[in-house]
């Protein structure tokens, strides 16, 4: 059994019960742990082969062939300016469900440290966004929550991977061998015998 296989069980579980609004996945970079909504979160898979896509940002890993279809990946590190590490046993892919830059639903992948938990968060146990001072643009972090004695950060997932540009991998998908015959079938065919035409 997958280490990750039984954080994917208790997503489906918690998806059926249908109340999502205080579940959150929580992950870990480094020291620091963060949440997303479980609603926003597909599945869990572990590190697999990553094509690199040239031209793409610094913080896209590149692309994965998930069961055929192509899910970018965003090095979650990279994206937030936290030093690069080699990657380890722990490392995961947490695959989200979030939008393009014109509002079309898509799905990513974040490729985190190591997965944690499914927690359910009161409403009492989050805190407000604190302010930063000017210039620090925090839009893409719902609240602090306090659990135990530790604080995870809850992220807007929307908010963290809106303003990535999707072109060069969007070019990769459309250049796989099955976009390519998809497009070959779509062509007109010529006559079978063109003098006769």
């Amino acid at each position: 059994m997958s280490a990750t296989d039984p954080i994917n069980q208790t997503l489906a579980e918690h998806q059926e019960e249908g109340t999502l609004s205080g579940k959150y996945l929580t992950f870990r970079l480094g020291e620091e742990e963060f949440g997303v909504e479980i609603l926003k979160v597909r599945e869990i898979i572990g590190l697999m082969d990553i094509t690199v896509v040239p031209r793409t940002p610094h913080c896209m890993r590149g692309v994965i062939n998930l069961r055929g279809k192509i899910i970018p990946v965003v090095d979650l590190r990279l994206k937030f300016l936290m030093p690069s590490i080699e990657d380890t046993e722990q490392s995961c892919i947490i695959v989200v469900d979030t939008s393009t830059a014109d509002g079309q639903p898509a799905q990513m992948g974040i490729l985190v440290d190591t997965v944690s938990e499914v927690l359910d968060i009161a409403a009492e146990q989050i805190e407000p966004t604190p302010a930063f001072g000017n210039g620090v643009n925090t839009k893409f972090i719902r609240g602090m929550a306090r659990v135990e004695e530790n604080v995870k950060i809850l992220l807007s997932i929307d908010e963290v991977l809106n303003h990535i540009d999707l072109s060069g991998v969007d070019q990769a998908e459309s250049d796989t061998p099955a976009a390519a015959a998809a497009e070959t079938a779509s062509q007109p065919k010529p006559d079978s015998d063109p003098i006769a035409a």
